[in-house]
């Protein structure tokens, strides 16, 4: 399901044409972060074997790996070798999509979506086995239903295949990790959305609440965790037993927050992120980065006037999930929206801001210019950054007046201009990727 629209292009010439723009300066970023972990399979493949939570597979035991959506750096390796781990100890591997309602809520998909994060049978080693069809395990002891994936739930054991990091909509024990895939991933559709009915007020609670009952009741075996530092590449393995699961997720989640990257500014006027989507965040750009999230129940990150999103990623498949966190975007971007891909996920966790659409501008330059001119720098130069996307802040741009700012600060390098920004025959930024963009 796709829309088409114009926009008023006279008008807009007419309001934002004279709006002047800052010039900018490129800068490398070099954040201080854990080192990272380059080959990740006989890292896994160790931990697996010292947690001890392969040593009581039987000859033949279908174990369900489960997979979710999210964008985790050498997700095809790390798979790849729990399903080496697995057969070596005897066991059937098979992977299922753990995701809840992403991939638009159906079994092709989700399937599709391991696919775009290069987890496929052949990468894999193992048969895919996707389904949306779940069994409920056990209720919380207010009611709320548990679910789990059909097939999993029918395995002689489960490990789960997870990244641990800050939620971007909530604060709690349990965030982003082990607990949130059993309660929310391993749930499919109808697992998310009970996990979500109360709102992500009581998530915090929720999340905890379900995995309890789904440990108890499923064959899980335990998780295979990542802590991904300030580059979006992982830094720590951890095999956790699903007996230790509910321990020592807070400590890792502790220390994935300490790794997280963080923009060098504290406040700023204007943010525009060249690109976002679901490949590079669960909300299209990460808000512990940005500072704008969905709900209010989470926090953290830059104070943002006004944010700006220029396009969206051909990854995404159409998911313009967070695009509602932006006040301006483009044409172009919309045009890329697909509602049904989008839509599904909003509902199913009841926030349905992140996928409202914010003034849509004919191309980049009015948007820029629309950002400038609402940002209320009265007197005074605007504070403008822009980034390719809230996985890449090695490099980006800044206006001059923050440039005293990051004077002195060792991790930043001025490595061109200031400069003015060059914009081609269509208002576009001339390349939305490199440096190129500002001439």
């Amino acid at each position: 399901m796709e829309f088409c629209f114009q926009t008023p292009d006279a008008i807009l010439h007419d309001l934002l044409d004279g709006v002047p723009f800052p010039r900018m300066a490129c800068l490398r970023y070099t954040q201080p972060t854990p080192p990272p972990i380059w080959d990740v399979g006989p890292r896994v493949r160790e931990d697996l074997q010292r947690s001890g939570m392969l040593s009581g597979i039987r000859p033949g035991a279908r174990i369900a790996i489960a997979a979710g959506s999210r964008g985790i750096a050498q997700l095809p390796a790390i798979v790849h070798a729990v399903v080496a781990s697995v057969r070596e100890a005897g066991g059937d591997p098979f992977i299922v999509p753990a995701m809840g309602s992403h991939g638009g809520a159906t079994a092709e998909g989700q399937r599709e979506v391991l696919a775009h994060l290069g987890v496929t049978e052949e990468s894999a080693g193992a048969p895919i086995e996707s389904c949306m069809e779940t069994v409920e395990v056990g209720r919380t002891p207010d009611g709320t239903p548990v679910y789990a994936d059909k097939p999993a739930a029918a395995s002689d054991g489960i490990i789960l295949v997870v990244r641990i990091k800050p939620h971007t909509a909530f604060r709690g024990e349990y965030e982003s990790g082990l607990a949130k895939m059993i309660a929310i991933g391993l749930g499919k559709q109808v697992g998310a959305a009970a996990t979500h009915a109360r709102g992500f007020g009581e998530m915090a609670r929720m999340v905890p609440a379900m995995a309890r009952v789904a440990l108890e009741r499923l064959p899980i075996l335990g998780g295979v965790a990542t802590l991904e530092n300030a580059h979006d590449l992982p830094f720590r393995i951890a095999a956790v037993p699903a007996d230790r699961i509910m321990a020592e997720e807070p400590r890792l989640l502790a220390d994935a927050r300490t790794a997280m990257p963080r923009l060098p500014f504290d406040r700023l006027d204007v943010l525009v992120i060249d690109r976002i989507g679901k490949n590079i965040s669960g909300d299209g750009a990460d808000p512990n980065v940005t500072g704008r999230y969905p709900t209010p129940f989470a926090s953290g990150g830059p104070e943002v006037t006004r944010q700006v999103v220029l396009d969206l990623d051909d990854a995404s498949m159409g998911n313009a999930n967070g695009i509602g966190t932006a006040d301006f975007t483009t044409l172009r971007l919309a045009r890329k929206m697909d509602l049904a891909a989008t839509y599904p996920n909003s509902l199913t966790s009841t926030v349905p801001g992140p996928v409202k659409l914010p003034m849509v501008l004919p191309n980049d330059r009015m948007a820029f210019q629309a950002a400038i001119l609402t940002c209320h720098a009265v007197n005074r130069p605007p504070l403008v950054v822009r980034i390719k996307d809230t996985l890449h802040l090695d490099e980006m741009w800044v206006s001059e007046a923050l440039l005293a700012e990051v004077d002195g600060n060792a991790a930043v390098a001025v490595v061109d201009g200031p400069a003015c920004i060059q914009f081609d025959e269509r208002g576009d930024v001339t390349d939305l990727a490199t440096a190129g963009g500002y001439r």
